[in-house]
């Protein structure tokens, strides 16, 4: 009976553990125009996204409101942070548009397995707009 319990316990505790890292939301997307692509991964309790991948390499961060950043490569920069879960959907959290330099409170949700919606806003979400990200298979 003992051992049962303990068999019982460990099979529960692993389901809990691999339930808890199964994030739907982790992997590559793209951009719905083809001209970016965004990895979204999880450090810690919070997810975050980098621009792994863009049409023009070389571009630089030219509209960023710091001027010391405006020589750095757009290719590489991590343009999601800080967000946390809920339910389906992923909140809290800021996008980094390269293309004007300006950064916005965002939220992202899950459609389905191969689309996300990413809404960026100011002040409040009615203040924004959306656009849909499909997964990289």
């Amino acid at each position: 009976m003992k051992r049962l319990m303990i068999t019982l316990c460990s099979m529960f505790i692993g389901l809990m553990v691999f339930a808890q890292s199964n994030d739907s939301i982790l992997g590559k997307w793209q951009n719905p125009s083809g001209e970016g692509r965004i990895e979204i991964y999880k450090k810690g309790e919070k997810f975050y996204g980098k621009l792994y991948w863009i049409k023009d390499s070389n571009k630089k961060d030219a509209k960023n409101p710091n001027e010391a950043l405006r020589s750095r490569n757009i290719q590489g920069l991590e343009i999601l942070t800080n967000f946390t879960k809920s339910g389906s959907s992923y909140v809290d959290g800021q996008i980094y548009d390269p293309k004007s330099g300006k950064t916005y409170s965002c939220k992202m949700t899950l459609k389905g397995t191969d689309a996300l919606d990413i809404r960026g806003y100011v002040g409040v979400s009615l203040l924004g707009r959306t656009e849909t990200w499909k997964r990289i298979k």
